[in-house]
């Protein structure tokens, strides 16, 4: 009897030591964590049948428009203005340093050539596998290439849509083989990470739809095994480097490799979708530029240069990158709006670039003035907002002694005081020509 416990014993820890080393990412996925996190910028890309309605990319769940209607769109999808060129050459030239495009939405159509469904790119009169093209100029011009795709589907029968809280108005009836859609979900990540090159990210969205609402306190368990250990043991097993990040508003499951905060900064939750505590992996928030991720012909509420440079700093000083979208028009152009945009931000980075990049969060949490990155020895103090011509005080100041202060626009020098960890300089105005004054403080 005593073998037998024996035995069962040592199983058993051969067993969880297998798990365990199972979930240890490798050093090639912890070296690509890290790149990530001194990345700070990236784009986001939203572009798809969706786009052709002008009413953003829930527009088939929030209209419950029948399976069979919307795929009619297929025949009108025909992005002529589109060229991955000028994709890349202005998300290089803003200073981002990576691409998150949208492969397959909730709505389940494929923008690649895909042999496991007919809803794809390749059945409309554009006949061009988009996800190639910008993945091809990705990796010519330097910028590396993130995949979103959607676990939720609102058109196959075989996603179970009678569990889930969406998709329910879109003439579904047949209920298929969950274990089907598993498959095919597989062998659709297969295709994404074997034909398209280097592939820096994969980023899923819709495993909410299969548990409660966002709420604090939520039950956490799911409706359906989505068989995430599987498809994220996939990911690494074909692409090591490539991170994985799962949209799913709780807390990081097992083999996830960033942390995903949609409409905000780590820390907070104003959209109402953050309930999740922050991990100890590398942080993204994604934002919109203007209220829409999918292309809507009425939504004008672009924001601002300004707008955009608070977002970035205070994700950066919150020790997350930010992820801002766009959503290409029908015709496949970028909006002027968002152009102008990412320009004045690059040519804002062009002068302050080296305060967000390679940077962590600040050592203290954001403030009504401002947000602090900091790096080996160095503490960039942005300040956004006016302060009322106060002076600025940081309690707990990290450095015993400066050796250097200045302004990181010109290198001019400023006054300060650090005494008894508390260091004391005087604010200075922002305004449109200096919309985040920077102070760059060289210490140890």
């Amino acid at each position: 009897m005593l073998k037998k416990v024996l035995l069962i014993t040592l199983m058993m820890s051969s067993y969880v030591g297998f798990s365990q080393q199972k979930d240890q990412p490798s050093q090639v996925n912890l070296k690509a964590r890290t790149e990530f996190q001194n990345e700070k910028f990236g784009m986001f890309i939203h572009f798809g049948l969706y786009s052709e309605l002008g009413r953003g990319e829930w527009v088939m769940n929030n209209d419950n428009i029948p399976v069979n209607d919307y795929a009619k769109l297929k025949g009108f999808f025909n992005p002529i203005e589109f060229n991955a060129k000028d994709y890349v050459s202005m998300a290089k030239n803003a200073g981002v340093k990576y691409i998150t495009l949208v492969t397959r939405h909730h709505d389940g159509f494929s923008m690649w050539d895909t042999k496991y469904s007919d809803f794809n790119i390749m059945n409309t009169p554009f006949k061009r596998d988009l996800v190639k093209e910008l993945a091809d100029e990705c990796h010519k011009q330097g910028i590396k290439i993130v995949f979103y795709y959607s676990l939720l589907d609102w058109t196959r029968t075989d996603y179970s849509y009678w569990t889930g809280r969406t998709g329910k108005g879109t003439g579904r009836t047949e209920k298929g083989n969950w274990d089907d859609y598993i498959r095919f979900m597989k062998n659709q990540l297969t295709e994404l990470l074997t034909q398209y090159g280097e592939v820096s990210g994969i980023w899923f969205d819709g495993y909410w739809d299969q548990m409660e609402e966002e709420k604090a306190g939520r039950n956490e368990k799911t409706y359906v095994d989505w068989k995430m250990p599987e498809i994220y043991e996939l990911i690494h097993k074909l692409q090591p480097q490539c991170l994985v990040g799962n949209n799913h508003h709780i807390s990081p499951l097992a083999g996830e490799d960033f942390q995903m905060f949609e409409r905000d900064i780590p820390g907070e939750n104003k959209g109402g979708l953050s309930f999740q505590k922050t991990s100890q992996l590398p942080l993204e928030t994604c934002e919109t530029l203007n209220g829409s991720w999918g292309f809507d012909l009425k939504d004008n509420k672009n924001k601002t240069g300004k707008e955009l440079l608070d977002l970035l700093v205070n994700a950066a000083g919150s020790n997350a990158n930010l992820l801002m979208n766009v959503g290409p028009m029908p015709n496949g152009k970028i909006p002027e709006p968002f152009i102008r945009s990412f320009t004045e931000i690059g040519d804002w980075m062009k002068v302050y670039g080296e305060s967000i990049y390679g940077t962590r969060g600040g050592y203290m949490p954001k403030q009504k003035w401002g947000a602090i990155t900091q790096k080996e020895g160095k503490i960039y103090v942005h300040i956004l907002n006016n302060n009322g011509g106060k002076t600025i005080t940081l309690e707990k100041f990290p450095f015993k002694k400066i050796s250097s202060a200045y302004l990181l626009k010109d290198k001019k020098s400023i006054k300060y005081n650090l005494k008894n960890n508390i260091l004391t300089f005087d604010s200075y105005p922002v305004d449109n020509e200096n919309p985040d004054v920077v102070i760059a403080f060289e210490g140890r």
